[in-house]
């Protein structure tokens, strides 16, 4: 089982990039999945949970406001759109799923290898 984002390169302070999250081996119809981000030297932190059975989302304080996670179970593909990015939201964006529940930092579930995203100007 394997997830694969994309989406992630480089952008200038102010900017904005939408991350996709693919998983290869099933239908994420009735799977949670959840956003974390992991800088060089920092511990992995959960930034968005978007839960499949109502498409609600929850965001981190250091992103809400700026995040919006969504869902399109026709392309089987959960989105990750970020705005207004700071230097600071430099990291590896990973996707995650451990079933029906939001994923921690902890969990086993599956997880995806990440996409970099580098605000820099």
């Amino acid at each position: 089982v394997q997830l694969v984002e994309s989406g992630g390169g480089l952008v200038q302070p102010g900017g904005s990039l939408r991350l996709s999250c693919v998983p290869t081996e099933f239908n994420l119809t009735y799977y949670t999945i959840g956003w974390f981000r992991q800088a060089p030297g920092k511990e992995r932190e959960a930034v968005a949970c978007n839960n499949y059975k109502d498409s609600r989302s929850t965001y981190a304080d250091s992103m809400k406001g700026r995040i919006t996670v969504s869902r399109d179970n026709a392309k089987n593909t959960v989105f990750l759109q970020m705005n207004s990015l700071k230097p600071e939201d430099t990291a590896l964006y990973i996707c995650a799923t451990d079933g029906s529940e939001c994923p921690t930092a902890s969990s086993e579930g599956y997880w995806g290898q990440g996409t970099q995203v580098t605000v820099s100007s």
